[in-house]
């Protein structure tokens, strides 16, 4: 198999890259002449530098493509460049779509989208059939990428063939995002935290690249499936991460005090141009936005087996205190 992945340098695409080299297949990465390449160091990719929007080298990259894996995204909560993410997310998908069906034989696409196109589920435990309910959007990011799908929806019914892969919350030891929490955490430099009650779905990200090759293999077209190995509360994530590392969970940071710092935070951010650690879109994540989840529909129909929820959040832990 010969694939082309979008995003190739980012965390979930080297990843991916590694996966799919270490099976002997084809891969060939797209990515931006100023991007970090550090996590494709010995990878065997063969690299083609251009942006996300460019069509003249989306279409030359996927020539002779077999597949598609389109990870590249602008991931942000907060004060974000909102016309940024636009135009990655959505104009990016847009561009790779078209890219795709101008081969004369339209390669298949695997998209990596996100569970917040479902928006907030108000606690209900949701599946690939749920239909959305939540009026407007919690962030730029769930908006942008309702609106990619979108266009990946409209490609599948015009005939093209695409399968859509909704994570939950993606976790590995070199994760760029909650990475850096866990890592004080386990130095014990982390004594409270906000929202413990906050019930999040899980996946290693190993775990959600092997997801993404089954279904290139058993996966028809138009088929979406939610990936999560299973849910548990932030207050349990840590008390796990907590007993393998042997360091003390943290408290739970009172919530009118975290509501009030971040109504603080937040117009100083927006006028300094500043994404604030804490800011009024992060505090309805925190508390006002709940998005619960089930992965049972990949393993049965792809026969997806991710590790438990406890093994992903231990193997981290004892990755980054050995390191």
């Amino acid at each position: 198999m010969k694939a082309l992945v979008t995003g190739a340098n980012g965390f979930t695409g080297s990843h991916l890259v590694n996966l799919l080299a270490s099976q002997g297949h084809s891969v060939v990465g797209l990515v931006r002449r100023t991007s970090n390449l550090d996590r494709l160091d010995g990878l065997d990719v063969q690299l083609v530098y251009g942006d996300i929007t460019d069509a003249a080298v989306l279409k030359s990259a996927m020539a002779g493509v077999d597949v598609v894996f389109h990870i590249a995204a602008c991931v942000d909560l907060g004060i974000v460049d909102a016309a940024r993410m636009e135009r990655v997310n959505v104009t990016g998908t847009r561009t790779v779509l078209g890219a795709i069906r101008a081969q004369t034989t339209p390669p298949k696409l695997i998209y990596c989208s996100t569970i917040g196109i479902y928006g907030d589920t108000a606690g209900q435990v949701i599946d690939e059939t749920y239909q959305r309910t939540q009026q407007g959007f919690s962030s730029a990011y769930d908006e942008t990428k309702f609106k990619a799908q979108q266009l990946v929806n409209q490609h599948v019914a015009e005939g093209y063939s695409a399968v859509s892969l909704m994570p939950g919350g993606i976790f590995g030891a070199d994760d760029p995002h909650f990475g850096p929490v866990v890592k004080l955490f386990l130095k014990g430099r982390l004594p409270i935290w906000p929202g413990c009650d906050r019930i999040t779905g899980i996946v290693h990200v190993d775990d959600l690249v092997q997801a993404m090759v089954l279904a290139v293999e058993k996966a028809p077209s138009g088929e979406h499936f939610i990936i999560s190995a299973g849910e548990l509360s932030i207050g349990e994530m840590f008390q796990i991460l907590g007993d393998a590392a042997g360091v003390k969970a943290p408290a739970d940071a009172p919530k009118p005090l975290v509501r009030a710092i971040g109504g603080i935070l937040d117009p100083i951010g927006k006028a300094f141009s500043w994404n604030a650690p804490l800011n009024n879109e992060l505090v309805h994540y925190i508390y006002d936005r709940c998005v619960r989840i089930s992965g049972e529909k990949a393993m049965r129909d792809l026969g997806w087996q991710p590790r438990p929820v406890p093994e992903i959040l231990t193997g981290i832990a004892k990755q980054l205190t050995s390191a």
